[in-house]
């Protein structure tokens, strides 16, 4: 498979971000060393999200779309993307660009001695709220799951394509996706990127779903690693196969 890149962009009620969005994206599509194109997965949107996405890609090259029948969530939206995609890695970056996909040209030199490339959020320009909800998350999924992983949830990441269509995907999976790759013998590479405010639309997470889900699917994925299947084929032979009783 030739080396390419597919960032997937899940866009949900982001009518304020997509125009900008675009412009950050076209300053890393200029400079990216591999062949890179964008898929912007519509996850069920009610505001004017999908007739910008529209526009979007039939004005400009290397933009492609996929829009889903309602609203599904984040997860969801993810593994469409990824299911769709055909190229060799996958990105993933929010819409609501508080990190740059500049930053993904930090990321490969670490491609592919590493299956997955993941960013950390330095200095970030969250809400105090926001930011001890996510603090709390990570260190009880650090705790109970020990995957060593420091920002689980940056919305900046690069993987081998063949190791995250194989990820077992369940709602909430985003939050896993480092141990994800982890759990199928992947090497996960991590690295300082860049944080901002959000400058337009608002979060679509609130304490509830970003402190209490991530608590409960920490257990899920506990349950879920203990019983994971893993083999390694050692020897194989194929023959082929028999015609009408023919050889």
């Amino acid at each position: 498979m030739r080396e390419e890149l597919t960032i997937i962009v899940p866009v949900y009620n982001e009518e304020g971000c997509l125009a900008r969005l675009c412009e950050a994206m076209d300053a890393f599509l200029r400079q990216s060393p591999m062949p890179t194109q964008v898929l912007f997965v519509n996850d069920g949107s009610t505001d004017s999200s999908l007739p910008q996405i529209r526009e979007i890609c039939s004005s400009r090259p290397g933009y492609s779309f996929i829009s889903l029948d309602r609203n599904r969530g984040l997860s969801t939206a993810i593994k469409a993307g990824i299911d769709h995609i055909q190229s060799s890695y996958i990105g993933y970056i929010d819409s609501d660009l508080q990190t740059s996909p500049l930053d993904f040209l930090l990321f490969f030199e670490f491609l592919p001695e590493y299956q997955m490339v993941n960013g950390i959020r330095a200095r970030r320009k969250d809400t105090f709220v926001k930011k001890m909800s996510s603090k709390i998350a990570n260190g009880f999924r650090r705790y109970m799951i020990n995957d060593g992983i420091v920002d689980t949830g940056c919305p900046l990441k690069i993987m081998d394509a063949a190791y995250a269509k194989r990820v077992p995907f369940f709602d909430g999976m985003h939050r896993f996706l480092p141990a994800l790759i982890q759990l199928q013998g992947g090497k996960v590479k991590q690295l300082p990127v860049q944080h901002f405010e959000r400058f337009a639309g608002y979060s679509k997470y609130h304490l509830f779903n970003r402190l209490w889900g991530p608590l409960n699917d920490t257990f899920a994925f506990r349950w879920m690693r203990k019983r994971y299947i893993r083999y390694q084929i050692a020897e194989e032979f194929e023959n082929q196969p028999v015609t009408n009783g023919r050889i």
